[in-house]
């Protein structure tokens, strides 16, 4: 997404899994490579990262 990825849709870069298919490599975003993940973040379960993840994005959509 070379002009960044907008609030609410989904990374082209993830597999049918979720598993960053750039992760890793030198094109992966810096973005991406500086998320540091917390226990706040990432809470109990994936549902509960995926709703921290969604304020995340919509906290900071232009």
């Amino acid at each position: 997404m070379p002009n960044g990825k907008p609030a609410g849709v989904r990374c082209v870069q993830l597999a049918d899994d979720n598993r960053c298919l750039v992760f890793g490599r030198p094109e992966r975003p810096a973005f991406c490579g500086g998320l540091q993940p917390s226990a706040e973040m990432c809470g109990t379960d994936r549902a509960w990262a995926i709703r921290w993840l969604d304020a995340l994005e919509k906290a900071t959509a232009p």
